[in-house]
């Protein structure tokens, strides 16, 4: 059943919607701690892990290495962003690592395609404090996921598309990235600028 889209009033001040707030970064970058400030802002806003869709498919599929290599998912997790957008929030929060820029052009550009505004937030972090949270929230404390780790990639915030914001999630606290992200959306407009459209 959808409901009717916009919200009760449960916006940041200077805040004008709707639009896909994505956010990218490394692995232990922060991306899960900001999607939740984030809501506990923008309360009637959806948060939406594409993970979920990837643990779906392995369910009908066999399992790869990687979810993000399989064409459906890809395919699956803008479908399922646009449905999310048209019938259910103004505002959709996507914390998800796109660690190929290919995935991520083609994710971010079939957004777009579709009309929807995004703002693409890449969560920047020294790879030393990076592994330092993976290695905290691993099975075995001290023995970060090596799958996580063979996809670190230090040089990715420099590759990211124009019109992405930016931010050092090693400098900054979940607080202070929240409120660099309200501001990014309270100074773009509905039409998509500076979003990445």
């Amino acid at each position: 059943m959808s409901r009717p889209r916009g919200g009760s009033g449960h916006r940041a001040p200077g805040y004008r919607g709707p639009v896909i707030i994505w956010l990218n970064g490394g692995f232990g970058a922060g991306k899960t701690t900001l999607a939740a400030e984030l809501h506990r802002r923008l309360p009637d806003a959806v948060v939406y892990d594409p993970e979920d869709v990837g643990i779906l498919l392995w369910k009908w599929l066999p399992p790869n290495d990687d979810f993000q290599d399989l064409p459906s998912w890809r395919e699956l997790v803008v479908a399922t962003a646009l449905a999310l957008r048209r019938h259910h929030a103004d505002t959709l929060v996507v914390p998800m690592s796109l660690v190929r820029d290919a995935y991520r052009t083609e994710i971010l550009g079939g957004l777009a395609d579709a009309g929807e505004d995004v703002l693409h937030v890449f969560l920047d972090a020294d790879t030393d404090v990076l592994v330092r949270r993976l290695n905290a929230r691993a099975p075995v404390p001290g023995q970060a996921n090596d799958w996580a780790l063979k996809r670190m990639d230090a040089a990715a915030a420099s590759r990211q598309p124009a019109g992405t914001l930016v931010l050092r999630s090693d400098l900054l606290g979940p607080a202070e990235l929240a409120d660099e992200v309200l501001a990014a959306l309270g100074k773009t407009t509905a039409s998509g600028h500076p979003l990445s459209k």
